[in-house]
Formats: C-alpha cells, sequence, structure tokens
C-alpha cells in the first residue's frame, strides 16, 4: 500500500491517564480535492471519523504488534466524505493491547499509561498537497465509552455520547487540547496482515432463564467477538453481558476465564437502541443477559483471511472435528495468532502455532498475519538476544531458547515457504532464523545434547501432574533433542534455497551432528527410543532421525504402546501433531484410523461428543462427569491440538506439496476408520486443487481437479495393481473394482499373535477384558497362546465373557493384512 514520503503529525494523547476513551476532534477547511487519504493509528484501539461518519470497516485497529518496533499505520480513501468548506475529523481511542491489562500476569500498561492517537489527512489538489494531522489544533474529550478493556469489557452509557461531535460546528470549548506525546514515528509501518473485521453473525439458537432468573443466550459455538444487542429499555436502564464458555446447572460458568470479567455494560439513551462493544472482544459461547432486550446477535471477529482449505467425510463426528479446528484457528487470529480468547491471558505463544503452522496455512492464507507476527519475532529477538515464549511479549520473565516454542523462529517460515513456495518468506527471516540455531548450538553439552535450561517437554501429556504440565511421560531433553533435529535440517534447507553455501554446508553438518548425538543417546541400535513413549517414537519417527530399519522397529513399537493405550491419546502439544504421522508412515494406518477415530477419554472425538465445538486446551478440560478440570489450564478454544488436521488434509484428503507452493504434488488418499468417502478443497497460489474418493459396493470412485501450470503424481487408493499416474492440469477420475480380500476366521483357539495382528479385533478384544477381567493383562505377542488358553487360567470367569469374546472375534468383517 502507498505510504506518505514523511510523516507530518505526531502523536496527541489526552492530559492526564483516565478510564473513559478519549475523543479526539478538529477541524479544518477544504475545497475539492483530486484525494484525500487518511493514515491512522494509535496506541491502543482507533475508531476514526470524519464529517459524523464511521471510516473504513475495520474493527480493534492497528491490532497488536510488538508497539515498540513496529506499530501498524491503516489508509483510507476517503476522497468521497471530504466536504466544500468546514470539515471536521476525529477519533475516538480506547485502551487496547497498550494500555489496558493483557496476560496472566495481570499487569497493564505494557506500552504506555494513556491511549495516544496519530492521524494524517492528505489533501491532493494536484499541484499542492495539505496536511490534516494530529501534530496540532486537536481537541480532547470524554463520551460514552466510559471503559474498554480487552479482558473485562466495556462500559458504555449512551446519554453520555456527544452528539456531532465528529462534525464541524459542534461546541468543543468544554474539551481540552490534546497533550503531544513522545513516540517514535520510526516504529510506523504498514503491513500486509489482513485488518481485523466483523465476519459473521450467529443467531441465537437458544433463550433461557437460569435458575438465578437470568437470561442466558446459547449462540451454539464457542468464538472470539461480541453481542450485538437492540432494545427498547428506558433512559437509564443498564443491561449487563456477560460472557462465557460454559454452563453449570444451567448458569454462566467462568471458571475457564480466570480473573477476566469479560462483562459488558450498555446504558440506554431511551427508545429503541441497537448497540455492540468496539473496544473489547470475548471468547465465549453463551451470554447472561442482565436487562430488557428485543433481539441479540453474536458478531464473530478475526483477521480476514481467505480461506483456502475444506475437507468433509462420511464421518460426522471427523466432519466436526475438523469443524472445530476451523473455529478454533478463527477464535485465535484475532491480530495475532493466541492461544485462546477467553481468559486472562491471550498470548501470542511460539510453541502453539509452531505446533499448528502447517494446518494454518492449509485452512487460511496466513502469509500477512504470520509475516507480520515474524517480523515482530526478529524484531524482539535482535532486542532482546532470545525468542521469546510470547510474541509480542509482554511478560516481566526473559525466556531462554526452548524446543517446540522458540524454534517457531524457524518452523514457522518453513511451514509458510512449503505452503506457499515463497523464498522471500525465507529471506525475510533468515536472519532470525540462523540467530536462533547459532544461540542453541552454543548452549550444546560435551555430548552434543541440548541438556540444560527449562523446557515445556511434551507440554499437557495427559498424564502429567496437575500441578506440572510440563511434567509429562516423555523426557523434556529428549523432545529438545528431537526438535532440534528437525530444526537443524529445516536451517540447512533453508540455507541451500537462498544459496548461502558457507551456512548450507555448516547447518548440514550441524544437523548431521545432532542427529548422530541424538541416537547416540535416545536410541538402540534396533530401533527402540528412551522411554518408550508414543511421543517419543513419533518424534523419531516423523523427524527423520531413525535409519530405515530402525524407523520398522520404532513403528511396531509405536503400534504396540497406542494398542495397550486403547487408542486413546498419551501425548500433548509435543507429540500428539505427529502420532498419526508416525503411524501411517511405518505401515499402521489402521491403528492410526483408531487412535483418530476413538471416543473414549482422552481421545481427539472425544471433546465432540461431549459438545465441543472448538478445540480444547487439554484432552479432559470437560471430564466424562460434566464437571470442568480445575487447573487453570481448561480453555475450550486452543488450536494446539489441532494439528491432527495437517493428517487429515494429507492422508485423508490425500493432498501434499512435493515442491513447495504445489506446482507438483502428491495426491494419495489413504482411506480407511470405515470411512467411505472424502473430498478436499485446497485453493493454492496456483489455484483450486479438489481430492474426491468415494468406495461404494467394492467400487473405488477418485476425481481430481489441478491447476494450470501444475502436476501431480496420483497414486490410487487401494488400486488391484498399486497403479501410479503423473497427470497435468485438468480434470481426471478413475473408476476401479476394489480387490476382495480374503476373509479370515477366528475363532477362540486362534493364537493372540494372529488376532493382535488385526488392531479392530484386537481393540474388541482387549476391550471384552477390559469389562470382565480389568486386572487380566492381554499380551499380543505371546506366542502359542489362544483366548482359550487365557480362559483356561480363569475357571472362575463371568458366565458372559465367552460369549462376549466370541462376538468380539466375529463381530465384524476380519481381512488379512
Amino acid at each position: 500500500m502507498t505510504t506518505p514520503t514523511a510523516w507530518h503529525a505526531s502523536f496527541a494523547a489526552p492530559p492526564a491517564p483516565g478510564s473513559a476513551a478519549p475523543y479526539f476532534r478538529r477541524e479544518f477547511t477544504a475545497t475539492a480535492p483530486r484525494r484525500a487519504t487518511l493514515y491512522v493509528t494509535g496506541l491502543g484501539i482507533v475508531e476514526p471519523y470524519l464529517n459524523g461518519v464511521r471510516v473504513g470497516d475495520e474493527v480493534l485497529a492497528p491490532g497488536w504488534t510488538s508497539y515498540r518496533h513496529r506499530l501498524h499505520v491503516s489508509r483510507h480513501d476517503v476522497t468521497g466524505l471530504i466536504r466544500e468548506g468546514a470539515n471536521a475529523v476525529g477519533a475516538i481511542v480506547g485502551d487496547g493491547w497498550a494500555v489496558g491489562r493483557i496476560g496472566y500476569e495481570g499487569r497493564g500498561n505494557h506500552y504506555t499509561d494513556r491511549p495516544a492517537l496519530f492521524l494524517q489527512l492528505e489533501l491532493d489538489y494536484g499541484d499542492r498537497t495539505e496536511i490534516v494531522s494530529s501534530a496540532e489544533e486537536f481537541r480532547c474529550g470524554t463520551g460514552s465509552v466510559l471503559a474498554g478493556d480487552l479482558l473485562d469489557g466495556e462500559t458504555y452509557d449512551a446519554r453520555l455520547e456527544p452528539e456531532g461531535w465528529s462534525t464541524p460546528g459542534f461546541d468543543d470549548r468544554s474539551w481540552t487540547p490534546a497533550t503531544p506525546f513522545d513516540w517514535d514515528l520510526g516504529t510506523l509501518v504498514t503491513t500486509e496482515a489482513q485488518p481485523i473485521r466483523r465476519i459473521e453473525e450467529l443467531a441465537p439458537v437458544s433463550v433461557t432463564t437460569s435458575p438465578s432468573g437470568k437470561k442466558i443466550v446459547d449462540f451454539g459455538q464457542n468464538i472470539a467477538g461480541w453481542v450485538r444487542i437492540t432494545t427498547s429499555g428506558a433512559t437509564g436502564t443498564t443491561i449487563t453481558l456477560r460472557h462465557a464458555e460454559l454452563l453449570s446447572g444451567g448458569e454462566l460458568d467462568t471458571t475457564s476465564l480466570r480473573t477476566a470479567a469479560a462483562t459488558d455494560r450498555y446504558t440506554c439513551r431511551g427508545g429503541g437502541e441497537t448497540w455492540e462493544p468496539r473496544f473489547t472482544f470475548h471468547g465465549f459461547r453463551y451470554a447472561e443477559v442482565d436487562g430488557p432486550f428485543d433481539e441479540v446477535r453474536a458478531v464473530v471477529v478475526h483477521s480476514d483471511m481467505p480461506r483456502t482449505g475444506w475437507l468433509d467425510s462420511s464421518h460426522d463426528l471427523l466432519n466436526r472435528l475438523h469443524a472445530n479446528v476451523v473455529w478454533s484457528m478463527r477464535g485465535n487470529f484475532v491480530g495475532v495468532p493466541t492461544d485462546c480468547p477467553q481468559r486472562d491471558e491471550r498470548l501470542g505463544w511460539t510453541g502453539d502455532i509452531n505446533a499448528f503452522g502447517p494446518t494454518a496455512a492449509f485452512l487460511y492464507d496466513v502469509r500477512g498475519v504470520l509475516g507480520s507476527w515474524l517480523e515482530d519475532l526478529a524484531a524482539e529477538q535482535r532486542a532482546k538476544g532470545y525468542v521469546s515464549m510470547v510474541v509480542p511479549d509482554v511478560l516481566s520473565t526473559p525466556a531462554p531458547p526452548t524446543a517446540l516454542w522458540s524454534d517457531a523462529a524457524v518452523s514457522v517460515p518453513w511451514a509458510l515457504y512449503r505452503e506457499y513456495g515463497d523464498a522471500e518468506i525465507l529471506r525475510r527471516q533468515y536472519d532470525s532464523m540462523t540467530t536462533f540455531v547459532r544461540d542453541v548450538e552454543g548452549r550444546l553439552d560435551e555430548n552434543g545434547l541440548w541438556s540444560s535450561g527449562y523446557q515445556f517437554g511434551d507440554w499437557l501429556d495427559p498424564d502429567a501432574p496437575d500441578e506440572d504440565a510440563a511434567g509429562g511421560k516423555t523426557d523434556r531433553y529428549l523432545v529438545a533433542g528431537a526438535f532440534l533435529c528437525r530444526v537443524t535440517r529445516e536451517m540447512a534447507d533453508t540455507a541451500a534455497v537462498l544459496r548461502q553455501d558457507e551456512d548450507a554446508h555448516h547447518f548440514t553438518t550441524l544437523a548431521e551432528r545432532v542427529r548422530d548425538d541424538f541416537r547416540r543417546e535416545y536410541v538402540t541400535a534396533a530401533g527402540r527410543v528412551s522411554g518408550e513413549t508414543v511421543t517419543a517414537y513419533a518424534l523419531a519417527i516423523c523427524f527423520g532421525i531413525l535409519d530405515a530399519a530402525q524407523e520398522v522397529h520404532a513403528g511396531h513399537q509405536l503400534a504396540r504402546l497406542v494398542t495397550k493405550a486403547d487408542y486413546r491419546i498419551s501425548t500433548g502439544f509435543a507429540g500428539t501433531p505427529h502420532v498419526c504421522e508416525a503411524l501411517s508412515r511405518t505401515g499402521h494406518l489402521e491403528e492410526a484410523y483408531l487412535v483418530l477415530l476413538e471416543t473414549g477419554c482422552p481421545s481427539f472425538l472425544y471433546p465432540v461428543t461431549m459438545g465441543a465445538t472448538t478445540i480444547w486446551e487439554r484432552w479432559d478440560a470437560i471430564r466424562p462427569d460434566g464437571t470442568l478440570h480445575s487447573t487453570g489450564l481448561d480453555s475450550q478454544n486452543h488450536y494446539a491440538l489441532g494439528a491432527v488436521a495437517n493428517w487429515l488434509h494429507r492422508v485423508v484428503g490425500g493432498l501434499t506439496p512435493l515442491e513447495p507452493g504445489y506446482r507438483t504434488m502428491r495426491i494419495a488418499p489413504r482411506p480407511g476408520g470405515g470411512l467411505t468417502h472424502a473430498t478436499l478443497t485446497h485453493d493454492t497460489v496456483h489455484g483450486r486443487v479438489t481430492v474426491a474418493w468415494r468406495a461404494d459396493d467394492d467400487r473405488m470412485c477418485l476425481e481430481i481437479t489441478i491447476p494450470e501450470a501444475t502436476t501431480a503424481t496420483v497414486v490410487l487408493p487401494q488400486h488391484p495393481d498399486g497403479l501410479v499416474e503423473e497427470v497435468t492440469a485438468g480434470d481426471h477420475a478413475w473408476e476401479y473394482e476394489l480387490p476382495r480380500p480374503p476373509q479370515r476366521e477366528y475363532t477362540l483357539d486362534t493364537p493372540l499373535e494372529t488376532l493382535a495382528g488385526d488392531p479392530e479385533v484386537w481393540r474388541a478384544v482387549s476391550a471384552v477384558f477390559g469389562r470382565h477381567l480389568p486386572h487380566v493383562p492381554i499380551d499380543g505377542t505371546t506366542p502359542d497362546v489362544s483366548l482359550n488358553t487365557v480362559l483356561g487360567y480363569f475357571p472362575e470367569t463371568p458366565s458372559d465373557l465367552e460369549s462376549d469374546l466370541v462376538a468380539a472375534i466375529g463381530g465384524a468383517k476380519h481381512v488379512s493384512h
């Protein structure tokens, strides 16, 4: 976007801090300009006006960046709003991220003690340009916005609005001159990040009365945004809106908000009126409305990114899971990729977006939002000497390099490059990437291991103690070492892409060294990984740490572990994105689908069965008995664990780029789990790709479309001859008979080893023993032992045990594998 060659304005602020939002205005005279351009930003949330008209459709502008390094300026063409003669320009500036409370430390005033406005209006007359700016002549007052805090909500008294304040002729003699405010104009930037906008409106699915007599509005979907209310309340009537993700006993349950009040208050002017807040937002599904109203709507708010990825299948719960991933991303891309939109935190945690980055880049065009965020990361890294755990960083505690979190400096740009094929992404971030890797390189011990400093490990492993979310089963330094193997390889590949030959050689050597050192410390010659955890195996497999033979063995061990866990989740932020990938990559596709489609707690689909409409922070955020987890880490809207959608896109949908940006791609759907059809749609930088497969009556139909200037390697799913075809742009379709696998008949005399080779049957058998003989361990690796053998060990068994076992081994089609 076009920017001035020089800034003529400076910042203006109210004379003193206060809770009410300052209103700024000034008048000027104009004739008809050839063009009028308004540049506006502020420390706080800025809502500009010109001659009584709200300028633009952005909300929560300028969003949140690392203000001391980069403060975004919005540009608006306002030619049509300029009048001949007297004009008035102004703005309301709320506290926003600059002044208000943000982060779990409970602090505000991170950047300033009061809101400040920067405004520059350029009137282009062809032969001259006149400047109207916030450098002089602005006056300052207050109005209806009595308070506006991102966490606590907005208070608005409509009776106090100074009518006509942004139009010429308004009497502002009671207002005070605005005070010059010192701020480095070198921080002002324009970015490619899409502005935050009102994206969608939701009508209530129900309005009920709580036991305490309050009206509870259920919008049916957990969102980030606010409530718009229409009321005929009498003058002076105050309507209070409280927000929450959950109900308990029919009342609003605000537990997951922690200290965030999330309460808006509107005092009526009198007569019919419609109001919505503009200087706060909330994460909620439910709103408690205390006061008269005629109509309510939920306004969905987030960065206005183009949607680029869709997936639909024959499995309703799986479709809901994917929708939940999308909704969680929407709720956490309000200017910054945050952890959660509801509680007293809302920070740009690096680990969350690192885990979720490939999924985010598939679902939406995130080049603008994440590109801007990465510039903030690099700017703060230069200033602080390290990559912060959160960006922008408003925490008081310095953060040493931490695996999965800090190495977002490398892995997020690499994920964007893989998706969009633009090497400029890597070039912009190159100094940040290399600085991070060299820093960690200097911290390795004498054995070449990352063995010191704080590590989050496999954060929120469901088996971690409630009081120690980092205390999961997997050695946190093993996790750090595995991620270092990945990130050094990405760094070497980045240097090669940018033809930084000396760096490419250095980082390739480093990647080989840390891989060798990891294997020496944590991997046996056969491929067993230290700790024998699902996360340890998944990372070792997916990050290319093992050789081919080791990987096969590790895959078997991983399959054994997930089977032993009854296909329930036993991983946290580090391991979860990679479990299904590690299983399918090592020939255990059926086990991957069993993990994916499990509904018991904890599992991917358990929250869906509990009514979730977004991804939870932890697998048991709501326990099976309906109670909320009480650790304070119980957000109902956290996208990190939704990173499994990346596997859905590549395996269920079947699409993977072979070349960054999808100029060449691999289309290889791998049906399983009883799914009978799936359709994937993805808008790449070259155009739209669609992949649709359907299996009906022992026939497979595959239809694909790929855009101009692209080619695809198509691996036809379950084709009897293993057919692989190379295709160019256009529409393509195949239909063929599926091979009929031989049926396998199981009896009580079938060896357990054989039954264990059929994951679906073994799962059913394990479930029977879990119900009837939970104290009896069932091992599918013991040779020459059958179910009858096991039953013989326990003559006093429940009467229906044998019949249940017969049903388990014969209740479905069992085919050879």
